[in-house]
């Protein structure tokens, strides 16, 4: 077990501006894969994230050998609802699964040799016997949101630094690609009400089974969270309000990983429905960090389509995937790397002598 270390922070150190991507080397990196012995475009979209890369590098060979994954678990007070087909205790469970090597994301780390934590931003059960897990417990669980804010506003801004003390560790590897992944029994109801206010949304529209409810189940849910956003409609006035009221200590780390991740300059790939709640905070509390996030799939969480559509993204994947972990995330770095090593290695035509396409073709 490890101990997250205090660090002091400006309380708005999130809403620094992440550094604009380099626009010189995009240029070169474009014109290189224009060089390269291949129709233009004909690499699709491998050819724009090898682009995007490179501005975020600022090399014109970018490279992604050095990948962090790190999976944040919380529990949630809106588990006393009836939200959720599984208990509570599942949260600390899974995570000695994953240090263990059991888990899906587990193994997804040992194949990309990816460094991997496990952050415990606070749960009933107490995993600090599970050597392994960084321990930095909020408070047991959140609030039950439907009759109280999820978080007080110092919580919250300790949730973010537990995100941004997560990219730091990153950071002094050296890593060039972050992923976020998150654990936390009822956490679809939190990510769900968050982003139906956050992006004025039906919460009938984007309510899903989560971990398998079935549609009466699916019904209660969504009735609790239409009464939560009734409940506290006059105090969601913006991004970190209903982050703060609506939100999970996992979900806010996350953003605050997000956050961190671009202010250090290194490229993030965002996982499924509750990756990418946490996603939509950040964008809305930091909008410069947007060209360092890549939206890995879309998730079959039946939400998960309209959201990333009102965000504007567009997912690399969709493989019908809902495990959550960061396991969606992990499973495009091979496609990722694929799209450097073809960017990088690939000759262009005039190293191979290959006759380039016609000026009237």
């Amino acid at each position: 077990m490890t101990e997250t270390t205090s660090t002091a922070l400006d309380p708005a150190w999130w809403s620094e501006p992440a550094a604009r991507p380099s626009v010189s080397v995009k240029a070169a990196a474009s014109e290189r894969q224009n060089q390269l012995t291949k129709p233009p475009g004909a690499l699709g979209r491998l050819e724009q994230i090898a682009i995007q890369l490179a501005a975020i590098q600022n090399q014109v060979k970018p490279s992604l050998e050095q990948v962090h994954i790190a999976v944040f678990a919380g529990d949630h007070g809106i588990v006393e609802e009836g939200v959720s087909a599984f208990p509570q205790a599942v949260t600390v469970e899974m995570q000695r699964n994953f240090i263990r090597g059991g888990a899906a994301i587990s193994v997804l780390a040992r194949e990309l040799d990816a460094t991997l934590e496990v952050i415990n931003t606070g749960t009933h059960a107490d995993p600090s016997h599970l050597a392994g897990v960084v321990h930095g417990p909020i408070a047991p669980q959140t609030a039950n949101f439907r009759h109280q804010a999820a978080m007080t506003e110092a919580q919250w801004q300790q949730a973010l630094c537990l995100g941004w003390e997560s990219v730091q560790r990153a950071a002094e590897r050296g890593v060039k690609l972050y992923i976020g992944g998150e654990m936390g029994i009822g956490n679809t109801t939190a990510a769900t009400a968050l982003l139906a206010r956050l992006l004025n949304l039906a919460v009938g529209d984007i309510t899903g089974p989560g971990t398998g409810l079935n549609q009466q189940g699916v019904q209660h849910k969504i009735r609790v969270i239409q009464h939560a956003l009734d409940r506290h409609t006059n105090s969601l006035t913006d991004a970190g309000a209903i982050s703060r009221i609506l939100g999970g200590f996992e979900i806010t780390a996350l953003t605050g990983a997000y956050i961190a991740a671009a202010q250090q300059g290194i490229a993030v790939i965002v996982d499924g429905f509750i990756c990418t709640a946490a996603a939509a905070v950040a964008l809305q509390l930091n909008p410069s960090i947007r060209p360092y996030l890549f939206f890995s799939h879309c998730s079959a969480e039946p939400g998960h389509q309209k959201v990333i559509e009102q965000l504007g993204v567009e997912p690399i994947v969709d493989l019908n995937l809902r495990l959550g972990e960061g396991s969606g995330a992990a499973m495009v770095v091979p496609l990722l790397r694929l799209a450097c090593a073809l960017h990088n290695q690939m000759a262009t035509f005039a190293e191979a002598a290959v006759s380039e396409k016609l000026e009237n073709g």
